[in-house]
């Protein structure tokens, strides 16, 4: 399985001390896709995200991007792929050192294919994007939680991505917040960029996503569509939407070491 214009995770399993963080995990993302991976936390949702960004090994199975198998690549040749792929981690994971415009630019100068000239404007550029022009010369420090993730999201565009992740890309904002990155999400849709969404925001996930993933104890249970995953008559799909008592002080293991509750 090896085909052009898309992401392929075919059997992909993942173990860490003895534990399965992933079994035979199938997904497909076609370029133009936008898919929102969704199950309850500790699930294994963030793992599968650095596994496409070769951050992590799987243990077995394969990943391809683009008809590449990334499972072997030497870390040199693995930097030329994540040239088509960009993440937005759930902090913004921004650089408090430097400014909005130097977090935005930081990839392009590292990479010394741009002049200053050309990596000044398309930083200009891509804050125009997110609305956050006057922002530039501020230090991570001063912005609100939204303005951090619309700064995340303008470094994440700088080198023009085919595929753009998304981790809990709403998380702790205000409706106001939301909204706003929702909306710039929709936008880079609408631009042809391929978006894989992890949340919880199911507001968010059906406002931005029309194919669906849903994960339960290490495996995949549901790929499809919204209508198809609210008429879902798996147990654990229905008890996502719906908990009942049965759910109350229920314990799932998180990626890390411990335990937490959901």
């Amino acid at each position: 399985m090896s085909e052009k214009s898309c992401i392929v995770m075919d059997k992909v399993s993942y173990t860490v001390g003895g534990r399965s963080i992933l079994r035979d995990f199938d997904l497909r993302l076609e370029q133009g896709e936008n898919r929102t991976i969704l199950g309850v936390s500790g699930v294994g949702k963030t793992t599968i995200l650095k596994l496409i960004l070769g951050l992590l090994k799987p243990s077995s199975g394969a990943i391809f991007i683009d008809g590449i198998d990334i499972s072997g690549l030497s870390e040199k040749t693995l930097t030329q792929t994540r040239k088509k792929m960009a993440i937005v981690f759930q902090g913004g994971a921004l650089f408090d050192s430097m400014t909005v415009g130097e977090n935005v630019g930081y990839r392009l100068l590292e990479e010394g294919e741009l002049s200053e000239a050309e990596i000044e404007a398309i930083v200009h550029e891509k804050l125009g994007f997110v609305g956050l022009e006057k922002a530039i010369d501020l230090y991570p420090a001063e912005l609100s939680g939204g303005m951090k993730k619309r700064a995340a999201i303008a470094r994440s565009l700088a080198a023009d991505p085919e595929y753009i992740f998304f981790d809990e890309p709403t998380t702790g904002l205000d409706p106001i917040g939301v909204y706003n990155i929702q909306q710039l999400m929709i936008r880079l849709q609408g631009e042809g960029k391929t978006t894989l969404v992890v949340t919880h925001d199911m507001n968010t996930a059906f406002a931005v996503s029309n194919r669906f993933s849903f994960i339960h104890e290490a495996r995949l249970v549901f790929e499809g569509s919204r209508e198809e995953l609210q008429l879902s008559a798996i147990a654990s799909v229905r008890e996502f939407f719906t908990p009942g008592e049965e759910s109350l002080f229920r314990y799932v293991e998180a990626e890390g070491d411990h335990e937490t509750e959901r």
